[in-house]
């Protein structure tokens, strides 16, 4: 089993990022760069959070061989003992050779640091760019990266002359690694305290409105008002962009120099509005450079980014909508069953998506009544309440953990109470479920928060490639001072506990914090402090009420402002269910017409194909008679319009008024 837990941790964590990835993002539609940047930035950072309980527990084994084999007069030397010389050390079944968690940290940390500092935003600027050519998008993006990276450029340059004149200073190549990876820490701390300090309140307050039916539907409401806004915006975002390339399209003809980079443009554009143009256009139309004034290159790379960004959020508005709307209409629902004295689950529209068979089988109408109705509120209760209690953990250890005299941080007691026993399952368990914790606390919050329309990850394959990239550089910033705060809860760095023991792999190649003695023993320490009064903030909402007196609309119940929001989305809501009940009222009509009459339409094409047959040899033999001929060609066409009459849907269907025989309705006429 040795390195055989690495390894299956490996792949597991691959298909979990590529299986988000591929819900947020389009695998057919975005470029390849920027999915294999996105999947690699989150691949490394999800692979930090699971492979790091194995790096703990590898190394209590390690500090327990040094115990055993180090004798009491080698005890007051490199290592402390931490259990009787006597006792037997077990190796745990994940254990990890020596030599592979440094090289493995060592890749993966300085992959991340390169993708998030360099690669990713470069990318961003490329991806955003609306170039029409490869070298085009590049010195765009180099153009706007140029301050970003000058910036940190000017900084380091300015440390290493304080260095080289400051005679009171000798640094090495080491030390200078480790002052640029507590740069990297101290910013990602920064932002990790804000985004840990909302979701520690956030997340399991969402699990105990979740089990409020009535909460939910009016939040959907709300949602679906402001969504409405949003989608009538993106149209008529995306109706003004459409007439500037309209008016490009004409201006600039076939055999103008730039008609390449118009055509790329209109690629870009919705299916219909590129039909529309391509009528209004004439080709055969010279240009007169001297006549008419032409765009430049520049403005076109313009209304291509333009394009491109407009195209996107109106795709991502229509697309969010047709969810919401099921979502609303599920909830309705569930309002509507849970008084119902069948105890089945009776939808008001049935799936427009195939439903798996199995599923079926399984989640029978009743089963789903008893889940929706019954189970699945307490259930949510009852995890809102164990969230609750994790969070409370969490508090307490942030505020706590710097006190190793006595041990006041509760995670550093389990896992010290498991390391007295070696029970290695539970230290990695504990360990596994404390960062798992806190990583869906940041992550979560990356995933719910949007700035403006720049940065807004959107499920259903509806998140632009900026948005991807800047996830990504967001994820490889906040994760190392993520697991930088676990080991400090949990007393396993030694900066915080002050031991002189064996450091686990992932801080050795931290390097000594020491060579910063205010960042480790002042910020490190007390700025996770601050995530008491973020949590206090979070819990009154003051970040909502403040954004809702600067015109930012946000649910609160008791605003003015937000019961109109909900009266409007309940009304747009009401109005697509009577839309979407008449096309299936239409749809039912055109299905029991064709169930009702499609047997006899059949008979009568298949006795009209056989006269037809007879009235062909009949005339064959019998050229001299064009009489006959005459006759029987008038009746077809008398037969045509009798099975014409009988295809066609009447408006309003009586099945009581149709006659049966329809020679016989022809000839009362």
């Amino acid at each position: 089993m040795s390195g055989a837990a690495l390894g299956l941790e490996i792949v597991f964590v691959f298909f979990l990022a590529l299986f988000l990835l591929h819900r947020y993002g389009d695998f057919k539609k975005q470029h390849r760069l920027v999915i294999v940047a996105t999947l690699l930035a989150w691949y490394l950072c999800f692979l930090i959070v699971f492979i790091l309980p194995l790096d703990v527990s590898t190394t209590i084994y390690n500090r327990c061989k040094l115990a055993v084999n180090s004798s009491p007069a080698e005890s007051n030397g490199s290592y402390v003992t931490l259990a009787p010389s006597k006792q037997k050390c077990f190796k745990p079944w994940s254990y990890i050779p020596d030599g592979i968690m440094p090289i493995f940290w060592r890749v993966v940390y300085w992959t991340s640091q390169f993708l998030t500092w360099i690669l990713l935003p470069f990318m961003q600027s490329y991806a955003r760019s609306g170039g029409f050519s490869i070298t085009g998008k590049i010195k765009t993006a180099l153009i706007e990266n140029a301050i970003y990276y000058g910036t940190y450029l000017l900084i380091f340059g300015a440390f290493l002359i304080y260095v080289a004149v400051n005679p009171n200073f000798n640094l090495q190549w080491n030390q200078l690694q480790t002052i640029g990876i507590a740069a990297a820490n101290t910013w990602g701390l920064f932002l990790l305290v804000l985004l840990l300090g909302y979701g520690l309140v956030e997340i399991p307050r969402s699990h105990w409105n979740g089990a409020k039916r009535g909460y939910l539907l009016m939040k959907t409401y709300f949602k679906a008002a402001k969504l409405m806004t949003e989608k009538a915006d993106a149209e008529e975002n995306l109706e003004d962009i459409m007439e500037e390339v309209r008016k490009v399209s004409e201006s600039i003809k076939y055999n103008h120099p730039l008609r390449k980079c118009v055509d790329t443009i209109l690629k870009k554009c919705p299916t219909e509005y590129q039909e529309r143009m391509g009528r209004n256009m004439d080709d055969y139309e010279d240009f007169d450079e001297r006549q008419n004034s032409y765009p430049s290159e520049k403005s076109l790379a313009k209304l291509h980014k333009q394009v491109i960004y407009s195209v996107q959020r109106h795709r991502r508005t229509q697309v969010q909508w047709q969810i919401l709307l099921e979502q609303a209409f599920y909830l309705e629902d569930v309002a509507k069953n849970e008084s119902s004295a069948t105890r089945q689950f009776v939808h008001t529209f049935h799936s427009q998506e195939p439903e798996n068979k199995i599923i079926q089988y399984f989640y029978t109408p009743t089963v789903e009544w008893y889940w929706e109705c019954l189970v699945r509120p307490w259930f949510y209760r009852v995890l809102a309440v164990v969230l609750a209690t994790f969070s409370v953990i969490v508090v307490w250890s942030e505020c706590t953990f710097f006190s190793t005299k006595p041990v006041l941080s509760l995670f550093a007691v389990f896992i010290q109470l498991a390391e007295k026993t070696y029970n290695y399952i539970y230290i990695e368990m504990a360990c596994f479920l404390t960062i798992f914790f806190l990583s869906i606390c940041v992550y979560s919050t990356v995933f719910r928060i949007r700035v403006f329309n720049y940065y807004y990850l959107a499920s259903h394959h509806q998140t632009d490639a900026y948005s991807l990239l800047f996830s990504g550089m967001l994820f490889c910033r906040l994760t190392p001072p993520l697991c930088l705060n676990f080991l400090g809860l949990t007393h396993m760095d030694a900066t915080i506990s002050h031991e002189n023991t064996q450091p686990t792999a992932y801080t050795s190649i931290m390097g000594s914090m020491r060579v910063l003695s205010f960042i480790a023993d002042g910020f490190y320490i007390y700025y996770p402090m601050l995530v008491v009064i973020l949590c206090i903030a979070t819990y009154f909402s003051l970040g909502t009420r403040c954004l809702n007196l600067l015109g930012f609309q946000q649910f609160m119940g008791d605003s003015e402002m937000t019961s109109d929001l909900i009266d409007e989305g309940k009304e747009l809501i009401r109005r697509e269910k009577r839309k979407r009940q008449r096309q299936e009222e239409g749809e039912n009509r055109r299905r029991e017409w064709k169930e009702r009459y499609g047997n006899r339409d059949d008979s009568t094409r298949s006795r009209a194909v056989h006269t037809d047959q007879k009235e062909s040899s009949f005339s064959e033999t019998n050229a001299n008679r064009p009489l006959s001929k005459y006759t029987r060609s008038n009746g077809r066409t008398e037969r045509d319009r009798i099975e014409l009459l009988q295809d066609a849907e009447p408006l309003d269907f009586n099945a009581d008024s149709v006659n049966d025989d329809p020679l016989e309705s022809e000839s009362g006429r």
